[in-house]
Formats: C-alpha cells, sequence, structure tokens
C-alpha cells in the first residue's frame, strides 16, 4: 500500500484530494467537512513535532493545514480556482496562492496572512531545512490563527 501511495504522489497524484473527492462525490458539504477534518488532524501533528523539535516535520504540517484550508474555503464559495481543480483533477500552488488572494479579499487579511505563512514555512522550513522552532513559532501561529477562524466560517 505504502509504494502504491508513493508512486502515485511521484505522478503529482495527491491521494488525499482523490479519496476525499470520491467520498464525498454524492454530498458536496461533505468535502469541505473533511477537509477541515484533516486540517485539525495536520495541526496536531504540527503541534506534536513542535514539542519533539523538529522544525522540518512541523513546518510541513502547518504547510499542509493552510493547503485544507484554502481548498475548504475556495470550495464553499465556489471560487473559479476550485472549478478549476475540479476540472483539471488537482490543485497547483499558484491557484492556492491565487484561491487565499480573493479569500482575503471577502473574509479577512487571515487568510492571506496564514496562506503566506504556510508557504514561506514550506519551503524555507520544509525544503530547504533552514529555520530552527524559534524561527518558525510565529508562522505557525498565523496557521493556527487561520484554522481557528476558518472553522468559524465553514461550521455556519
Amino acid at each position: 500500500m505504502e509504494e502504491l501511495i508513493r508512486k502515485a504522489e511521484e505522478m503529482g497524484i495527491n491521494v488525499e484530494d482523490v479519496l476525499i473527492a470520491l467520498i464525498s462525490k454524492n454530498d458536496p458539504k461533505e468535502e469541505v467537512r473533511l477537509r477541515l477534518e484533516v486540517a485539525r488532524k495536520y495541526m496536531a501533528e504540527c503541534d506534536k513535532y513542535l514539542k519533539e523539535g523538529d522544525p522540518v516535520q512541523a513546518s510541513e504540517k502547518a504547510y499542509k493545514v493552510a493547503e485544507e484550508l484554502v481548498k475548504a474555503l475556495a470550495e464553499k464559495f465556489n471560487l473559479e480556482e476550485y472549478q478549476k481543480a475540479l476540472r483539471e483533477g488537482r490543485w497547483y500552488v499558484y491557484s492556492l496562492g491565487s484561491a487565499a488572494a480573493k479569500l482575503s479579499q471577502m473574509l479577512g487579511n487571515w487568510v492571506i496572512d496564514g496562506w503566506d505563512s504556510a508557504y514561506a514555512l514550506h519551503v524555507w522550513g520544509f525544503h530547504e531545512a533552514k529555520w530552527t522552532i524559534n524561527d518558525i513559532l510565529s508562522r505557525v501561529e498565523r496557521v493556527r490563527k487561520m484554522l481557528e477562524e476558518s472553522e468559524k466560517v465553514l461550521n455556519t
């Protein structure tokens, strides 16, 4: 099973996206609920890695929180980026950034603050592995605020 998932990811297939889409096919509201649940799971994992002193994994989990939240919010508001992801069968990072900018105009700066912090964590905390726990803490907190605010929006 792990090899199957690894091969799919090497091909650019986001396994979680595929599973969420299949599970929620008959109930679009289910996709938003599942993405919020996944975001909460990633936030808990981020907190675990912070406590363990692992800035690389904490950074990537925080990024995954923001990624899931942008996708859920984009679906809730039926943004053009969401429609494009449906047509193309995947999300692109530039589309997530575009959706975050639009959502920020609709909902407040907490969206773009969370997304921009998460993207910086993804690049400098995870891929480049240049940041320490102290370097990532304030950005993780912006992502946490994004989760808290998103819960208010997505649960109404």
